[in-house]
């Protein structure tokens, strides 16, 4: 009786039956090529394999994923991204000892056979029958290329990889009938650059390129004798010969490896003990992959690039087709990140907000007119770890981000302003403005019956000294909440949302805008993207363009280049120029003397408007010039966090505004960003100060220095606002008086936040 192994299974005359089974269906292989009538080999009679005639005909070589590299839109490398660390080279850049190397230990008569080495079958079945186990295989150099090709093919679907290595005569079959393939359309030098690229060397790496760095920090060509065989030794086994976990195993292998060189003659036996003679001489590098380790703090843009990719159907009709394409790789793709604003947005935030702190802020810039994305940053590194995160606050839900986005406040008033000024107010428009009111009603809706104010809801003011009448440039620049709850009442809801639509706005899940009056003093979620382009529009004078981050992406299909298309940003009118002209000067006297002057730079003009929301959870600074805008939000991710009693920074606070934390984050990162470039004026509008037409007395000039109510202790500017539903004043455009009912939202109206404090940008409930 034939005696089995220690370890169990097969006995030795077993294992040799079974070779003599592979080694015979090779021969058969053979005789099916040279006699097709005989193709069959009666294999499919039992329905083991397919007939061999039935075979495809035609093995399409995979394109071998390799790394994407991600550029700046200077052409500096971001980050490398990949699936398989792979660098496709060219046989001549490749080492002759890698070459001699590959070919002594695993295939050392390459040269002299063809697909199929009937000579080093018997060889192998001699040896296995001798050692009582399969210790030597048969297999090809272009037999292995073949294989490693359906292990291509099947990519990282665990169910296809096992597929395409399985152990059966059919894989066999199809292997043998592609090899024979390509070795009449290749060639022997292309089947070992193939192989040489395609094999897997452990570590993460793919290639000699890729292993050649990982191991030895050099490129492939520049491989010595026993680098060469080291690197050659690990392919028939990764694991078991990996020099970083185990030295002593792949010296012995790169030695047999030398051995095996000097044996068929690729180098004299001295020049091999010499080489055994040297230590491994690693010089192990770290995979670099991902945008986690991308430069100038640009991960969460890296990461936004990859979800544009994989969600935008230019790049694929279904999700599953472009994530075959990214995973692919071979891509160089140029962005449009402008590297001295990445630069600046995270000094900036560096400077201002810790990531150890409570809270967290984001930053994105973007170029009017184009919609360009020129920096993208926050606090808390991108990571898993602590004080890290994976989202990215600048973005919708879809492209990384939150699933809400942040509630605005005082930010978004513009909008109902730029709506009520497209529709024919003037931004001389006075309302009453009280302390304190009643939120009116009905406020008129697009197509739904009217808001009613059925529980006498109520709406006030930051301060009781803030009491109307105002006009809408005053209004702005305090960020009186009485005044725009009684516009938006006052126009209806309608061409808000129409303006909105217009500017992109979404929340920050993707949704619509509901049709609530609360929508007037910032109550719903958005993303600082979704702000930063929207306020682009004021500043390219009403034409709203899409965002976009990629310039350009080139593909490596073998040795081509190939261009391939990509999202272009569509611009369109949302506003006339004048309606835009008339918000910029509005938006002007923000910053000059309102809620947001220590947000103002000095060496140009600039226009924005601040917010911070219900018990100041959220805190916003948006902003621009005429050739940049941007948006700065701070607050808790999780909105758990108010902002009251503080240290931000390693400054203490005791009550955080729109102007005072999030404004000079943008006033840094824009000056920076700016720094050298052009610096144009706006086209602004006269819109007479009260005291010049005989409006409210006393009040004085909106435009006086000194009257930052948003960012003094004392004074902390309007905060309620956003949970106050919408109404419609009776006053008409005259300014005259207006009904003054009075309610409060219940607590938790919207997504848990609470009705009352103070907001210091006026906007309330969930008014951030």
């Amino acid at each position: 009786m034939a005696k089995k192994r220690s370890s169990g299974g097969l006995s030795a005359t077993q294992q040799a039956a079974k070779f003599l089974g592979v080694s015979v269906l090779a021969g058969a292989v053979m005789a099916g090529i040279a006699l097709p009538a005989a193709g069959a080999l009666g294999l499919a009679a039992k329905g083991s394999v397919k007939g061999f005639d039935e075979i495809p005909a035609n093995l399409k070589s995979p394109q071998l994923s390799q790394r994407t590299t991600i550029l700046d839109s200077r052409g500096d490398q971001i980050a490398t991204v990949y699936s398989r660390d792979r660098t496709v080279v060219d046989l001549k850049n490749i080492s002759p000892y890698m070459q001699k190397a590959i070919v002594a230990i695993e295939d050392s008569r390459f040269y002299k056979h063809g697909a199929i080495d009937l000579k080093g079958v018997l060889r192998a079945l001699n040896k296995n029958a001798q050692s009582g186990g399969v210790s030597q295989g048969a297999s090809t150099l272009t037999q292995q290329l073949v294989k490693n090709y359906f292990i291509e093919e099947a990519g990282d679907d665990p169910t296809k990889v096992a597929e395409a290595t399985q152990q059966t005569l059919g894989r066999k079959v199809r292997e043998l009938k592609y090899a024979i393939q390509i070795e009449e359309k290749l060639g022997k030098k292309k089947i070992l650059e193939n192989y040489l690229n395609i094999t897997f060397f452990g570590e993460q790496a793919y290639g000699v390129e890729a292993a050649a760095q990982r191991y030895f920090a050099k490129h492939a060509k520049d491989l010595n004798l026993q680098e060469s065989a080291l690197l050659a030794g690990i392919v028939q086994s990764p694991s078991r010969y990996d020099p970083v976990n185990d030295e002593a195993e792949a010296t012995k292998r790169r030695n047999t490896v030398l051995q095996r060189m000097a044996e068929v003659g690729n180098v004299s036996q001295a020049e091999a003990d010499r080489a055994k003679e040297q230590p491994l001489g690693l010089h192990v590098s770290q995979p670099k992959n991902g945008c986690i380790t991308a430069t100038k703090g640009a991960a969460f843009f890296c990461k936004y690039v990859e979800h544009v990719f994989l969600t935008d159907p230019t790049f694929g009709k279904s999700r599953e087709e472009r994530a075959k394409l990214w995973n692919r790789g071979g891509l160089t793709i140029r962005t449009t990140l402008d590297p001295q604003a990445q630069d600046s947005v995270q000094a900036s935030l560096k400077k201002h907000v810790y990531k150890s702190d409570k809270v967290a802020a984001a930053a994105t810039l973007v170029e009017p007119g184009t919609g360009k994305v020129l920096a993208m940053g926050q606090s808390k590194p991108f990571g898993y770890g602590s004080n890290e995160t994976e989202y990215n606050f600048s973005v919708n839900r879809d492209l990384g981000g939150s699933n809400y986005g942040f509630p605005t406040g005082s930010t978004f008033k513009p909008f109902v302003a730029a709506a009520a000024i497209e529709g024919g107010k003037p931004a001389t428009q006075e309302y009453s403005a009280p302390y304190k009111m009643n939120y009116p009603s009905p406020v008129q809706r697009c197509s739904s019956n009217p808001y009613v104010n059925t529980k006498n809801e109520t709406v006030e003011n930051e301060n009781e000294s803030e009491k109307g009448p105002y006009r809408m440039k005053e209004a702005m620049a305090k960020s009186i909440n009485t005044y725009f709850v009684q516009l938006i009442s006052d126009i209806g809801l309608c061409p808000v949302v129409k303006m909105t639509d217009a500017l992109h706005v979404v929340q920050g899940d993707g949704s619509k805008l509901p049709e609530t009056p609360s929508i007037a003093l910032g109550s719903i979620g958005l993303s600082p993207l979704t702000m930063a382009s929207a306020y682009a529009t004021f500043a390219s004078r009403g034409m709203y363009c899409t965002p976009v981050a990629i310039e350009s992406i080139v593909q490596k299909v073998g040795n081509e280049q190939k261009s391939l298309e990509v999202p272009k940003s569509t611009c369109s009118r949302a506003m006339s120029e004048k309606t835009a002209d008339t918000v910029n000067t509005l938006l002007r006297g923000v910053v000059d003397s309102g809620t947001g002057q220590e947000a103002g730079l000095n060496d140009r003009e600039s226009a924005g408007k601040t917010g911070t929301t219900d018990e100041r959870k959220n805190a916003w600074f948006v902003g621009y010039t005429p050739n940049m805008s941007g948006a700065v939000w701070v607050g808790s991710a999780k909105q758990n966090v108010k902002m009251t009693g503080i240290t931000i920074g390693g400054v203490y606070r005791d009550l955080v505004f729109g102007g005072q934390v999030p404004g000079p984050i943008w006033r840094d990162a824009m000056a920076g960003a700016l720094a050298g470039k052009d610096a144009p004026d706006f086209q602004l509008v006269d819109i007479p100060d009260d005291q010049e037409d005989g409006g409210d007395q006393g009040k004085g000039d909106p435009g006086g220095r000194g009257r930052n109510r948003d960012n003094t202790g004392g004074q902390t500017g309007g905060l309620i606002g956003g949970l106050t539903n919408g109404g419609t004043s009776q006053g008409g455009d005259t300014g005259g008086t207006v009904p003054t009912p009075t309610f409060s939202f219940p607590d938790n109206f919207i997504e848990g936040q609470t009705n009352g404090g103070t907001n210091g940008n006026g906007i309330g409930g969930r008014r951030g």
